[in-house]
């Protein structure tokens, strides 16, 4: 079986990239020892992977977040596939496991978080996220007021709603791009660490 080019546009040479993109690509791969393929992909509109790293970062790395690293991971899994983006869903099947250090979580997260070894808090957070992708006309004071009782506040609530939208976008992108995820995400943190 042949391997997919990892985007149907062009991926530009690293050497020919702005000096601020190519300085973030070397440093993520620095820290993962690989270079996601989004990094590559999106790089193809200078830009715009300018603005999507900025609004990615803004969400993921709020400062003051209540939302752990593995649960807003949650809501991308869970969203992602239920958009059907394959990259999202490997990709950050790999950070979820890395997280929460749950080596089988985002499968089951992926096929149906209702059965997910998971909080009842999570899931109410999970069940808003995906109403929100889903069918965002039908949010409702009640879906706010549900989440409160499980003890989100107002800025939870912001949060959980950014992670969605950013990544309703992220998912659209590298649909229609054809992002292929790298093979490094889908053995990653699949066994728990000795």
């Amino acid at each position: 079986m042949s391997q997919l080019p990892i985007s149907r546009y062009p991926v530009p040479d690293l050497d020919s990239l702005p000096e601020d993109i190519l300085s973030r690509i070397l440093e993520v791969q620095e820290k993962a020892r690989f270079i996601p393929n989004v990094f590559l992909t999106l790089a193809h509109r200078p830009a715009e992977f300018r603005a999507f790293f900025i609004y990615h970062d803004a969400i993921m790395e709020r400062e003051g977040s209540t939302l752990s690293p593995a649960e807003k991971e949650m809501i991308i899994v869970a969203t992602s596939a239920a958009n059907g983006c394959q990259y999202c869903v490997v990709a950050h099947g790999a950070l979820l496991r890395v997280f929460a250090k749950a080596p089988l979580l985002a499968d089951q997260i992926a096929i149906n978080y209702l059965h997910a070894p998971i909080s009842e808090k999570q899931k109410a957070m999970l069940t808003f996220a995906l109403k929100l992708s889903r069918s965002p006309e039908l949010i409702a004071s009640e879906d706010y007021d549900l989440l409160k009782t499980h003890g989100y506040d107002d800025e939870d609530i912001l949060d959980i709603t950014g992670i969605t939208a950013f990544f309703g976008l992220s998912n659209r992108m590298a649909i229609v791009t054809n992002m292929q995820a790298n093979k490094e995400f889908y053995t990653m943190a699949r066994e728990p660490k000795a």
